[in-house]
């Protein structure tokens, strides 16, 4: 219940966006325009370092829906999960500050699918988060990219994954749920 109604006011627009413009490109940039409010604020009076996350998946949403991700997903039966996320900090954003999140599909790898976001505010950037996300079958299983964009009727047209992010992905995995990974402290 966190931000049900910013989420609900972003599915709607989303949807009309969608209707009237029709899909956009998987690369493009998709921006919801926010104002951090009281239930955003910690005690040092700035936006909480968790709520970024929360707010993100604001611009995912946009994102998946006016990209058409969405109703492909909803058709076949797929859904996506956030596998890692990483967030670095540049600046605070004060109560009643106006912010822009900015989204972006990133790149992919055999796996996976990768997003970034940004909270900008007047073009600067504010916080930005990289997100490593999976598609995955009701039924079971991992849907290809390949099956992704044919979903979509569209090219495989993001660009190359930077190596850095490739380096974070394998860095900070876990080790996959069919092994052990007992919580043993060095």
């Amino acid at each position: 219940m966190n931000v049900i109604w910013r989420t609900l006011l972003t599915i709607l627009r989303a949807r009309v966006l969608l209707r009237r413009h029709g899909r956009i490109a998987p690369g493009t940039v998709g921006r919801v325009h926010l104002r951090t409010l009281l239930t955003d604020i910690d005690l040092l009076r700035h936006m909480n370092n968790g709520r970024y996350a929360s707010l993100f998946d604001l611009g995912r949403f946009d994102l998946l829906m006016r990209t058409g991700i969405w109703d492909a997903m909803n058709a076949r039966r797929w859904y996506a999960v956030v596998a890692s996320e990483t967030i670095t900090f540049r600046k605070s954003l004060g109560l009643w500050q106006r912010f822009t999140v900015e989204s972006r599909l990133y790149g992919h790898d055999d796996r996976s699918v990768y997003l970034m976001h940004r909270a900008v505010v007047g073009g600067e950037v504010y916080a930005e988060m990289i997100v490593r996300a999976r598609f995955l079958r009701r039924s079971g299983g991992i849907v290809a990219n390949e099956e992704l964009f044919a979903a979509l009727g569209r090219p495989d047209d993001l660009p190359p994954l930077p190596q850095w992010v490739a380096d974070w992905a394998a860095g900070s995995a876990l080790p996959s749920t069919k092994a052990a990974a007992p919580s043993l402290w060095p």
